[in-house]
């Protein structure tokens, strides 16, 4: 598959999705972008703003087996992987899979659930499989995680720890549609959900096909070091405790690569780079808490370093030289 072909079938799964979400094209984007990249998106908002109806639309346009999974704190990490069960009559253990094997896994209000049901998860995220009992069970391809959370009631709530964060490969946050936008999605429900009946429009094929071909997007040098160098940059940052890890750095460059394929272009520039700097950076660093009682977030300050940042190729203005 080409790159013109990817984009096509972005643009179609893109349209497609639309149908239901509405005024959300860059976060449909992302998602699918997510998609093509192999990675798991964390989805934050507030309740009611379409963070299921999202997930339930992608994995129907692409025709992914879906299953959602509400976390709470009484969910065991069984209840996510699965568990072996003994078969009398087979004088046997078998195993009984969990939620977690389909290619679209939903973790709805994952910061609910205990650390220890959370952390079931990572092996699943990083690997493709589980162990149960000492024994793995490789997941189905595509996979990937979409989880949600809401980041204003943290009561009841465990916060997600580094590691985790550090395994979602984007994070997105939906926002509130603007009244245009929400007058359309109540005319859109006036008889039925347009998710009944939203049609499969990319085959599985096709997607692998695409995660492939995005693979081939070339990468310049001078881009590459844009790259490191804002990644390097959140490491050395006043307001910050811990800077994004090595895994950031190679997830924006493998999104990048995805959204110069979905806009049909062999190369990556650093346009897409700064597009993606906070949606792929922002959850992996922490801030001091003497920044945080100011007021700034890891978002505010992925936006600083991108903006201090020199682009590469760009002439640096010069004063003119006097006669």
């Amino acid at each position: 598959m080409q790159v013109s072909s990817v984009q096509e079938m972005v643009a179609r799964a893109s349209r497609n999705v639309e149908q239901v979400i509405v005024g959300k094209h860059r976060e449909v984007e992302l998602l699918l972008i997510a998609l093509i990249c192999r990675g798991h998106v964390l989805i934050e908002d507030v309740p009611g703003v379409g963070k299921t109806v999202l997930a339930k639309a992608v994995s129907k346009s692409v025709g992914a087996s879906f299953k959602r999974i509400q976390f709470t704190p009484d969910l065991l990490p069984s209840d996510v992987t699965g568990v072996n069960v003994f078969n009398p009559q087979r004088g046997a253990f078998e195993f009984r899979p969990g939620p977690i094997f389909a290619q679209m896994v939903l973790a709805d209000e994952i910061n609910r659930a205990t650390p220890k049901t959370q952390s079931a998860l990572l092996e699943a995220m990083e690997e493709g499989q589980v162990t149960v009992d000492g024994v793995s069970h490789h997941l189905a391809e595509p996979f990937i995680v979409l989880a949600t959370e809401n980041p204003i009631d943290y009561e009841g709530t465990f916060p997600l720890p580094e590691a985790q964060l550090d395994r979602f490969l984007l994070r997105v946050a939906m926002g509130y549609p603007g009244k245009q936008n929400e007058l359309e999605m109540l005319a859109r429900q006036h008889r039925r959900h347009p998710l009944d009946d939203l049609a499969q429009v990319v085959s599985i094929d096709e997607l692998l096909f695409a995660q492939s071909a995005v693979r081939d997007v070339h990468v310049s040098p001078l881009v590459s070091d844009y790259i490191v160098t804002i990644v390097e940059s959140t490491r050395r940052h006043p307001e910050v405790l811990l800077g994004a890890s090595p895994r950031g750095s190679l997830a924006l460059y493998n999104v990048s690569r995805a959204q110069a394929a979905a806009q049909g272009r062999e190369y990556v520039t650093p346009d897409d780079v700064k597009s993606l700097a906070e949606a792929t950076l922002s959850h992996r660093i922490i801030v001091s808490h003497a920044a945080r009682v100011r007021g700034s977030s890891g978002a505010e300050i992925v936006r600083e370093i991108v903006r201090g940042t020199p682009v590469p190729g760009a002439n640096p203005r010069v004063a003119p030289v006097k006669a």
